[in-house]
């Protein structure tokens, strides 16, 4: 399960204490450290490079509005704010700054996990969208299945079977074929056309894995797949290579 690192900033003791309990009690938040005042946080914030930063915006010396604004011109990967405050006249500001959310005090547990499960969402996003356009080189790709990214080797797939929404890749030797959330066309643009052929709109195929193929056909061991219309002419170029 995704865990993010986030930190609490407040000045007001009882709201800092609230914010900590809450983050206690949800599952995929871990808490580095509170902060009283924001010019701390900051410190902290380039040190620990925390994922979340629940951050409320009246202080002194430094509003949690400044140190987010201050945190736009940082190099790297910026952390997602989620505000707390007790002024709601903030809120257009505070998405100015790409503040994922905005918790006008007093909030409930409901309110900070609903935000919390915002952060979350994008962070899985944003990391889904990183291993995905990771380029299949000459060995292996990078495929979620369940909750893990899984590193699949080229030379191990047969072949890959659409089901709606997700892929099912089936493996040599008799290895589980593993299913992963991801559309064939998309895995089709990071697989290497020298080695895998879309030949039908439900399969792509190993080429070095094809045993046999007949005139609408390609077999892999005992598992037969039609080859589709629309890409009868492609396979054609390429078994008239092969027979020359």
């Amino acid at each position: 399960m995704t865990v993010l690192k986030c930190i609490a900033v407040d000045d007001e003791p009882l709201a800092l204490k609230l914010v900590e309990t809450f983050i206690h009690q949800t599952p995929f938040l871990e808490l580095i450290t509170t902060c009283d005042n924001a010019v701390d946080a900051m410190g902290i914030i380039r040190e620990e490079k925390p994922d979340v930063v629940f951050l409320d915006i009246n202080m002194p010396n430094l509003t949690g509005m400044e140190l987010a604004r201050l945190l736009q011109d940082q190099p790297g990967p910026l952390p997602k704010i989620v505000f707390t405050t007790a002024y709601n006249h903030y809120a257009i500001e505070g998405y100015r700054v790409n503040a994922v959310d905005y918790l006008l005090k007093p909030f409930s547990y409901e309110e900070f996990l609903r935000a919390s499960s915002k952060v979350l969402q994008l962070h899985e996003e944003a990391n889904n969208n990183a291993f995905q356009n990771i380029a299949a080189d000459d060995e292996f790709i990078f495929l979620k299945v369940e909750y893990q990214w899984v590193r699949i080797s080229l030379k191990d797939i047969c072949y890959i079977e659409s089901l709606k929404d997700y892929v099912k890749v089936h493996l040599e030797d008799s290895q589980k074929a593993l299913l992963s959330l991801i559309s064939l066309k998309a895995l089709e643009e990071k697989l290497p056309s020298s080695k895998f052929m879309r030949v039908h709109r439900s399969f792509i195929v190993s080429l070095d894995k094809i045993s046999a193929i007949s005139k609408n056909s390609i077999f892999i061991d005992k598992i037969e797949i039609t080859v589709g219309e629309q890409y009868k002419e492609a396979f054609k170029v390429m078994v008239d290579k092969w027979l020359k």
